[in-house]
């Protein structure tokens, strides 16, 4: 019999025990105790850098399910892993994620080391635009309101006036006293904002730049109709930065945290989750009892995230990992996204 290394095979069935629930995984892999004695060295050497450098790991819930449970401190959506950067007093901040949410790590923590295991992990909403278009449309409409998604550049943020995410858009401009709102970067968000504030009551103009989620807009109700008549009693869970119609014909409409808190709390023979896989991944882990028939899709940003990349962006960051920005700039989106702060009651819990 080979000799195991004891600290090895207790990390392996440390990951074992978040990991061997997961169905939706990308590369097809089982998680059983072998699989995980393979990354079981990775995750030690991680969490021991952690402790060196004094940093943490802030994971997106669409980032690989290793990331997010085997060296994770902080795992969630946007907004919850934006109040985490801004409570963080580590030295080094590791965002586990896209580029976007590394800059506003940076925003919020300016005297951190903020690194990012991937500098071409994009999202092609927040490359869709940049802070000359968002001048030239606040040219254009001058008595408009300007709101971005938290899906957008630092660059694009500096030129607004608040910042939302989708668990909070809704609110946050029905507050704005301006009429006229515009909203960058998602095109298909501005529809669902439009629909849900004439739900309200709620009169306002939104003007939209054209940046779609290259996940969420190929979703569609086509794919609802079939999984409803294959599966009776099914509930449909999707995003705001899906069609109109999609969420018109959704039972729940919500944030990654808000997704995540509807299906834990609702009971259903099935769920269709119309959104990233990883979070699909993550419900696996954290309610195993549901039942998901598929119908997720996979960023390919997102899945630019490895173990191996993080683990060299903690060891020896190269100058492409690590996140600067012009001090003037941060400022500017600091109040764009403080703003979001003082609009936004309560504070989500550590569930998001």
């Amino acid at each position: 019999m080979i000799a195991t290394d004891p600290t090895i095979e207790a990390e392996a069935e440390r990951l074992l025990q978040a990991l061997m629930h997961v169905e939706c995984d990308p590369h097809g892999r089982k998680w059983n105790l072998d699989t995980c004695r393979e990354i079981a060295p990775l995750t030690l050497e991680i969490n021991r850098l952690k402790k060196e450098k004094d940093a943490v790991i802030l994971t997106h819930s669409y980032v690989e399910p290793e990331i997010v449970y085997g060296v994770g401190d902080f795992k969630g959506d946007s907004y919850f892993l934006s109040l985490k950067a801004k409570e963080a007093k580590a030295k080094v901040i590791v965002f586990a994620g896209v580029v976007f949410m590394a800059e506003t790590a940076k925003i919020l923590s300016p005297d951190a080391l903020v690194v990012v295991p991937d500098r071409h992990s994009g999202c092609s909403l927040a490359d869709s635009i940049t802070g000359e278009d968002v001048r030239r449309m606040k040219a254009a409409y001058p008595d408009a309101a300007v709101v971005c998604y938290i899906n957008s550049t630092a660059e694009v943020k500096a030129e607004c006036d608040v910042c939302v995410t989708s668990g909070n858009v809704y609110d946050i401009v029905a507050k704005l006293p301006q009429r006229r709102i515009i909203f960058v970067p998602d095109r298909l968000m501005a529809e669902n904002i439009r629909s849900e504030l004439k739900r309200r009551g709620v009169d306002k103009e939104i003007i939209s730049s054209d940046g779609t989620c290259m996940v969420h807009e190929e979703f569609t109700v086509e794919q609802i109709a079939e999984a409803r008549a294959q599966f009776p009693g099914l509930k449909v869970v999707s995003h705001p930065e899906c069609t109109a119609e999609v969420a018109a014909a959704s039972d729940f409409v919500g944030s990654t945290g808000a997704m995540m808190k509807y299906v834990k709390s609702t009971k259903a023979p099935y769920f269709l989750m119309l959104t990233e896989c990883g979070l699909v991944g993550r419900l696996e882990v954290e309610d195993p009892e549901k039942n998901f028939i598929g119908g997720c899709r996979l960023c390919p940003y997102m899945k630019m995230n490895t173990l191996e990349k993080v683990r060299d962006a903690l060891k020896a960051p190269r100058p492409n990992q690590i996140v600067t920005l012009d001090e003037e700039l941060r400022l500017r989106a600091e109040r764009c996204i403080d703003r979001m702060f003082e609009l936004t009651e309560p504070a989500p819990s550590a569930a998001s």
